[in-house]
């Protein structure tokens, strides 16, 4: 059988596939593009297929042909696809290979990765390897009940985690673990904790370490520094049993300029606008993709539903969404080009955006999508069919640079800054909100939470647990960085373990003791989640001691039948027979007390709870009168 009749009947690509890649609607190009090992009238081999369409020639090379540059050409469609293909028989899993291109533009020639690898090899070598995708999942429980933790009206306390950093092996000079080594340690510690998600900073194959995974080059593939996709399925499947979710950090933004991967790809801009006013991202100093071009749209929305097909991740993460809503991201003026209208705004982008979540949540509608949106773009986080960019959730920066801001100034000036606690809820119900103390507050010198706090050490301690405790007690969903769970002095360093012997000191066991019980509250209690998008599950005490630097609110369940109230106390300060007007008599228990000894604290509270007294105060039939804790912050849930 000659080359092109095996080309012929082992093509993968059908009419109707092809109709759908050229329309920018073909969400499985996975099944389709890339490297697919198959076995056809007896014929075992490799079915190579990359998107090219300004190449003049294309060959596959690799361990199977010594990196032969010419001894096996891909054969170009027919339809006008720009797709080459070939049948490369005896070719098999685990092969290194690269696709080498001719450009009908300058006869530019160059070896390139394979878009669509299932893997790559471990940087900073950078061949693509042909693999089989087949795992066995155990998470079969989760899979099928999972719409009952991803929902949002679900509690979503999320641990951030960096795969290379979390936790290394100083023996083995610092060595990373790997994905299956890290799955019993990080499982055990994560549920212990109480956290119900883990979000992995993206894991998808990138070539320089140092960019945490955000400069991506395998958008179908996780690194291999941490083993293979099998390992890394076994890590999720693992969380998964224990009833864990997992959130994938996901790039659609920008890509990096190595020769290998996509960038300037058959010798034009393929995947990137070409004028570099729309192409090139200053700031990163990396490629911007050209989201209206449908096979580009293609290529993305693929790969997020990749992770969600193939991997059962319960969320995807949308990177620097911001930069790809407005033309004059990062950019002077002159630098950039305004849309169609004469606008700031990125159509092409928003476009591409809102048919991401409808195929995502129309693909996986148990999942979420979370965008990390950093302005005031309306709607982020409201369905596409009412105007909206279809996200489930969106980060709320605002409401970190203000808290970080307020947190970071002495107590004795706190007084003249309380807006900045009290702002945030004028706005908490515009989106569905994700509270964000992610890792990039804790990197490029702007040093560990607990660095941020003023004081001495025992004033940082209690103001680290207050800052935990009133984000616990805000409406919206949680989302904290490793580390700063136990209050880890040093900057985040991506090369270095955490800093876990700080545990050693009772104070730093306070804190991760206070952020365990924080979880296993949060999580146990609907009137502390359940209504987080909602005005309905919040109501003000009182906003206006500004004098002293103290605020206290409700949170109600639906139908309003659980009601808890928070109070926060932002000075050093101790505070005896603070009047606080509540909705019901009966009793009130004090459930977490962020300053008990237990954690650290200086033991200041109201010995377990209290009756309301009917004694009218902030416009309520009954009140409190109790003692608030320095730098303290109080739950109670009504049991009357």
């Amino acid at each position: 059988m000659g080359k092109e009749s095996v080309l012929h009947h082992m093509s993968v690509m059908t009419d109707h596939d092809i109709y759908l890649f050229k329309e920018g609607s073909h969400f499985n190009l996975y099944n389709k593009l890339g490297s697919h090992i198959l076995s056809k009238e007896g014929v075992e081999g490799t079915y190579f297929a990359v998107w090219a369409p300004n190449a003049r020639k294309v060959s596959v090379m690799g361990d199977f042909n010594q990196w032969n540059k010419e001894s096996h050409p891909l054969q170009v469609r027919w339809d006008g696809s720009g797709i080459w293909e070939g049948f490369v028989p005896g070719v098999c899993h685990g092969t290194a290979y690269k696709y080498h291109l001719v450009s009908n533009h300058h006869n530019h020639s160059v070896d390139k990765g394979d878009p669509y690898a299932f893997r790559w090899e471990c940087p900073p070598r950078t061949a693509s390897i042909v693999w089989d995708l087949h795992y066995e999942w155990g998470d079969r429980e989760w899979m099928k009940n999972r719409h009952r933790f991803n929902g949002l009206d679900d509690p979503f306390a999320i641990y951030e985690v960096h795969l290379g950093s979390w936790r290394r092996v100083p023996e083995e000079g610092n060595r990373f673990l790997t994905y299956r080594e890290i799955a019993p340690y990080l499982v055990d510690y994560v549920k212990e904790m109480g956290f119900s998600h883990v979000e992995f900073l993206p894991v998808m194959e990138h070539p320089f370490y140092g960019s945490w995974g955000y400069q991506t080059v395998g958008y179908f593939a996780p690194t291999s520094r941490y083993g293979t996709p099998q390992d890394f399925m076994y890590l999720i499947d693992q969380l998964h049993q224990n009833g864990i979710g997992v959130i994938l950090d996901w790039v659609p933004s920008h890509f990096p300029d190595d020769e290998h991967g996509l960038a300037y790809f058959d010798g034009t801009y393929l995947y990137e606008h070409a004028d570099p006013k729309k192409g090139f991202h200053p700031d990163w100093r990396s490629y911007i993709f050209n989201h209206g071009r449908n096979e580009v749209r293609a290529f993305l929305i693929s790969s997020a539903l990749f992770w969600l097909d193939q991997y059962h991740a319960d969320g995807l993460r949308v990177d620097a969404v911001a930069s790809m809503l407005y033309l004059d991201y990062g950019r002077k003026e002159g630098e950039w080009i305004p849309n169609e209208y004469g606008g700031r705004e990125n159509t092409q982008a928003i476009s591409f955006l809102k048919r991401l979540n409808e195929a995502v949540y129309q693909a996986h509608p148990d999942v979420q999508t979370i965008a990390e949106e950093s302005t005031a773009w309306p709607m982020v986080s409201r369905p596409t069919y009412v105007g909206g960019l279809g996200f489930g959730m969106k980060w709320n920066m605002g409401w970190m640079h203000d808290t970080l801001s307020y947190f970071s100034k002495d107590p004795i000036f706190r007084k003249h800054h309380h807006d900045q606690l009290t702002f945030s809820i004028w706005y908490a119900f515009f989106e569905n909100f994700v509270l964000p103390l992610s890792h990039d507050e804790v990197t490029y010198g702007k040093g560990s939470l607990i660095g941020k706090m003023p004081g001495d050490d025992w004033q940082r301690n209690a103001n680290l647990r207050l800052l935990f405790g009133y984000m616990y007690g805000h409406p919206g969903k949680k989302l904290l960085f490793m580390g700063g769970e136990f209050g880890q002095w040093r900057e985040w360093v991506h090369e270095e373990s955490l800093e876990w012997h700080v545990l050693e000191h009772p104070s730093h066991r306070g804190i991760q003791k206070w952020v365990m019980d924080l979880n296993h509250l949060y999580r146990s209690e609907p009137a502390l989640y359940e209504l987080d998008f909602s005005q309905e599950g919040f109501e003000w005490v009182d906003f206006r001691d500004w004098e002293g630097s103290i605020i206290s609110f409700l949170r109600k369940g639906k139908g309003g039948k659980e009601i808890f109230l928070v109070i926060c106390n932002f000075t050093p300060v101790p505070r005896t027979n603070y009047r606080l007007g509540v909705p019901r008599g009966g009793f009130w228990r004090e459930v977490l007390n962020s300053d008990a000894k237990i954690y650290g604290g200086s033991g200041h509270g109201n010995f377990g709870g209290m009756e309301a007294s009917s004694v009218a105060s902030h416009g309520r039939p009954y009140s409190l009168c109790l003692t608030l804790p320095p730098l303290g912050v109080l739950f109670f849930k009504s049991e009357g």
